[in-house]
C-alpha cells in the first residue's frame, strides 16, 4: 500500500474571514513555536513519529507523495521546505516518481523562490486562486490581485513544475456571470488541475459574524448547485475530466496525494492539527504512554512493544496549538492530542463514503470482501433508477446529480449495507 506524508504549516499572514482552519497569524506564539524555528520542529517530529512507527510495527515503503499544506507553506523560506523534505527523505525514503506538492498563495512566491522549491525537488504547486473577480476576492478577504495567479502560473510553467488551482463558489455577492469568468479564466492558465469547492461558513469566523449580524447574505445551496453545474460543464469542455467530487484534471494529472486520501491509504501528519492514518498498527494498550527519554511510546507492560499482538487500523491527530505541540516535541513525545481504533464498522463506512467520490466509483464485490457487508443489488438498482448512479462493470458511480446529493446517496447505501 502507498505511503504518504502530509506537512502542516499553520501560519499565514492574515486571516481570510471564511476561514476555519488551523492557523495562526503570530510571528512567534511562545515556547519555541514560530515561523523561524517551525521546520526544526517538524523534522523532529517527523523523527519521534518514525520511532512510534517502528515501536508499533509499521514499516511503511518510500513515500509516494508528500504535500504541504496550511496556512501559507510558501510564508516560509524555500530552503526551509526543502530542508523538510530533505527530512522526508532521509527518514521514510522518497519514491524517484514521487508527487511532490506545496500550496501556495499567489501573492507569496516570485519566479526567484519557485526556483528553489524545483530545485529543492518539489513538482508541482497548488494555487489558492479562489476567484478571479475582485470584488469576490475582497468579500473573501484574499489579498492577492488576480493577475498574481497567471504571472506565478506562467512562471511555474517555465520551470517545468505542475501547476493546480483552487476555486471557492458561492460567495455572497457572487454572480453567475462573476462564477463563469473565475471558471473560463482558470481554464485559460493552462493548468491541468482545477479544484472547485462550494463554500462553506462556519459561525465563528469573521464571514459567520457577519452573515448572523445581516450584514451579507449566506450562501444559498440552489445557487451553489447551479455553479457546480457550470463549473462542471465548462472544465469538462475544457478537457478537464471530474475524478472526484470537487476536483477536475486532464487525463495523467490527477492529483495523487489526495487520491490516497480518498483511497485510504497510510499517510503521516506532520504539523499543528494533522491528521495520521495507519491501516495496520501493532495493538498495543492504546493509551498513548510515552518514555520522555526514548520518544517511543510503550505498552501496559512498560516495554517498547507490544502488550498484545494484534492488529489494528487506527487515526490519530496532532495538538493543534503550535505552542502546546512544541512543548510535546520538546519533550520527545508523538504530539498526538488523540487518537481512535478504527472498528469494522467504521471501516465499512469509509470505504463507502470515499469510493462513491471518486470517478472510479465503488468497487461493489471489494466492499464487500473488505468488510463482510452487502449491498442489496435492489437498493442499488433504486439508486441506478433515481438517477442518482449508475454501474460499470462492478462499480457504482455517481452521476452529476448523485454528485450534487451525494450525502443522499452515501446514506442510502450506508442504511442498505447495514441493515441487509
Amino acid at each position: 500500500m502507498p505511503f504518504e506524508v502530509y506537512v502542516h504549516v499553520p501560519f499565514c499572514i492574515r486571516r481570510c474571514g471564511y476561514c476555519d482552519f488551523n492557523t495562526y497569524t503570530a510571528l512567534d506564539l511562545g515556547e519555541g513555536a514560530s515561523r523561524a524555528n517551525y521546520a526544526t520542529l517538524a523534522i523532529r517530529e517527523m523523527r519521534v513519529v518514525h520511532e512510534w512507527q517502528l515501536a508499533h510495527g509499521v514499516v511503511e515503503p518510500p513515500a509516494s507523495t508528500v504535500f504541504f499544506g496550511g496556512g501559507t507553506p510558501t510564508l516560509l523560506p524555500a530552503g526551509d521546505l526543502v530542508a523538510m523534505l530533505d527530512a522526508v527523505r532521509e527518514i521514510w525514503g522518497i519514491r524517484e516518481d514521487a508527487e511532490i506538492t506545496t500550496e501556495a498563495n499567489p501573492d507569496s512566491v516570485d519566479p526567484g523562490y519557485l526556483r528553489l522549491l524545483r530545485d529543492g525537488g518539489f513538482t508541482r504547486i497548488s494555487f489558492g486562486m479562489q476567484s478571479s473577480v475582485p470584488h469576490v476576492l475582497r468579500t473573501l478577504d484574499r489579498t492577492h490581485n488576480p493577475s498574481n495567479v497567471a504571472a506565478d502560473v506562467e512562471a511555474a510553467h517555465r520551470l517545468g513544475l505542475e501547476t493546480s488551482v483552487d476555486l471557492i463558489y458561492g460567495a455572497p455577492g457572487e454572480s453567475i456571470e462573476d462564477w463563469c469568468d473565475s471558471v473560463r479564466s482558470a481554464i485559460d492558465l493552462g493548468v491541468h488541475h482545477i479544484s472547485a469547492y462550494a463554500l462553506t461558513v462556519e459561525p465563528h469566523t469573521k464571514m459567520g459574524r457577519r452573515i448572523a449580524a445581516g450584514e451579507i447574505e449566506a450562501p444559498d445551496d440552489d445557487d451553489e448547485a447551479t455553479k457546480y453545474e457550470l463549473a462542471d460543464q465548462l472544465l469538462s469542455a475544457a478537457g478537464l475530466e471530474w475524478y472526484e467530487i470537487s476536483n477536475w484534471a486532464r487525463p495523467g494529472h490527477e492529483s495523487r496525494h489526495n487520491l490516497g486520501y480518498w483511497r485510504n491509504v497510510d499517510w503521516a501528519g506532520i504539523g499543528p492539527g494533522a491528521h495520521s492514518h495507519y491501516n495496520a498498527v501493532r495493538r498495543m494498550d492504546m493509551g498513548i504512554g510515552h518514555d520522555p527519554k526514548a520518544g517511543i511510546p510503550v505498552g501496559a507492560n512498560g516495554q517498547g512493544y507490544p502488550a498484545r499482538d494484534t492488529w489494528t487500523s487506527m487515526r490519530a491527530w496532532d495538538i493543534p496549538h503550535p505552542r502546546v505541540w512544541a512543548v510535546a516535541l520538546q519533550h520527545n513525545r508523538v504530539p498526538w492530542q488523540d487518537f481512535e481504533l478504527i472498528d469494522c464498522d467504521e471501516n465499512a463506512e469509509e470505504l463507502l463514503m470515499l469510493g462513491v467520490r471518486l470517478r472510479e466509483g465503488l468497487n461493489v464485490s471489494a466492499f464487500a470482501e473488505r468488510t463482510g457487508m452487502k449491498i442489496p443489488s435492489t437498493a442499488i438498482d433504486t439508486l441506478v433508477n433515481e438517477g442518482l448512479l449508475t454501474r460499470s462493470d462492478d462499480a457504482l458511480i455517481a452521476t452529476l446529480r448523485g454528485r450534487l446529493l451525494n450525502d443522499l446517496v452515501i446514506e442510502r447505501l450506508m442504511d442498505a449495507a447495514f441493515h441487509h
